[in-house]
């Protein structure tokens, strides 16, 4: 991915090297984190494996938090310092999707930290630590959702083969809110759950139409005009999480609102198992055609590593959470299998663009673009 900021030498001191860092570093915290959120729910539910995988699970999104608390001095460090390099990158048609990983990985982690918090935390503390993330990450989210489709209105230098994977990450990123704020309902008095669960379906909405207005633009580009270059190759993988995402968040509304229908709790329940499941439907074509699709740029040569390698990690980590959620809500056994593969495969998948990462930043190539 190139942008309009100079790149950095790795010999260059490390504050020097705050003037190229890469917007999309939070990818990692998402990466991270869904693998341990996935890891906690126990895939395939083997026995002898429950407690190695809550373990597991507790350990990733341990690991997300810390990686979200130290990459978090340099975003800001980078603003402060060089400012002018910042607003570039924000107004650059790849480069600044990819500040939008910042809220997701912010949402990402509260979904986590609800997830594992309460049996390493208690519950007070975990939802004191998922009320400030969801905070700052639903008000990030929804700047950044508009700021970065303002300034692609408002310039007159985007091409149409600028469309990329990455455009979804800015406006879907809302699609994430609801599952944070489903996490709270049990904390908040009876009188806020109809508050919570109303935002949740606002943003659950904004975000799904936006993915379909998006999609929309990036199937134009994939059909008519030749392959985005082979560092965005990963970026096609993106189109998972929002639709992942978006099938678990419509289940966890339909259980957390329950209270709320009365007597038509079961059909709420019954056309959101159906909705999702339709929402499914479309990550497994959305799949298909990422794995195909990679197989074509592999056949062109070697990928080259880079940042975006992130975007194998997290979408595919949503589809398979998406996958486990239908397995127990339509009792199939099946999906139960099918989502203990995808676990392994992401698995791999991050632990292959974790080991890149290492060795990049060790080689010092993680600070050119």
């Amino acid at each position: 991915m190139s942008s309009t900021t100079t790149p950095t030498e790795p010999g260059t001191p490390v504050l020097a090297r705050l003037r190229g860092f890469h917007p999309g570093w939070y990818g990692a915290v998402m990466g991270t984190a869904i693998v341990g959120i996935v890891a906690y729910q126990d895939p395939g539910q083997i026995a002898p494996l429950h407690d190695a995988m809550q373990s597991f699970g507790v350990l990733m999104v341990g690991l997300a938090a810390l990686l979200a608390i130290g990459l978090a001095v340099p975003y800001v460090a980078r603003w402060v310092r060089h400012p002018e390099a910042a607003r570039a990158d924000l107004s650059h048609p790849v480069m600044g999707a990819l500040y939008a990983t910042v809220p997701a990985g912010i949402l990402v982690l509260a979904v986590g930290i609800a997830t594992v918090g309460p049996s390493i935390l208690g519950a007070e503390v975990s939802t004191a630590i998922v009320t400030i993330l969801a905070v700052v990450g639903i008000t990030l989210a929804l700047v950044m959702s508009v700021v970065f489709a303002a300034l692609l209105f408002a310039s007159d230098k985007v091409e149409p083969q600028a469309a990329n994977g990455g455009w979804f990450i800015p406006p879907v990123v809302v699609i994430i809110v609801p599952m944070v704020l489903v996490s709270l309902v049990p904390s908040v008095a009876a009188t806020d759950v109809a508050t919570l669960i109303l935002a949740g379906y606002a943003a659950w909405g904004m975000g799904i139409l936006l993915f379909l207005l998006v999609a929309s633009l990036l199937y134009d580009r994939l059909v008519f005009h030749p392959l985005p270059a082979a560092p965005l190759a990963p970026s096609l993988w993106i189109g998972l999480g929002p639709v992942g995402v978006g099938s678990l968040a419509l289940l966890s509304l339909a259980r957390a609102g329950a209270p709320l229908w009365g007597d038509a709790a079961p059909a709420v329940t019954a056309v959101s198992s159906i909705g999702a499941a339709a929402l499914w439907g479309f990550g497994a074509w959305w799949l298909a055609a990422a794995i195909v699709l990679l197989g074509a740029y592999l056949r062109r040569g070697r990928l080259p590593y880079g940042l975006g390698w992130w975007a194998f990690t997290f979408p595919l980590g949503a589809f398979t959470a998406a996958t486990l959620g239908l397995a127990r809500a339509w009792q199939v056994g099946l999906l139960e299998a099918l989502a203990s593969l995808l676990f392994i495969g992401l698995v791999v998948f991050w632990v292959v663009v974790t080991v890149g990462t290492l060795r990049a930043v060790r080689s010092g190539a993680i600070w050119r673009r």
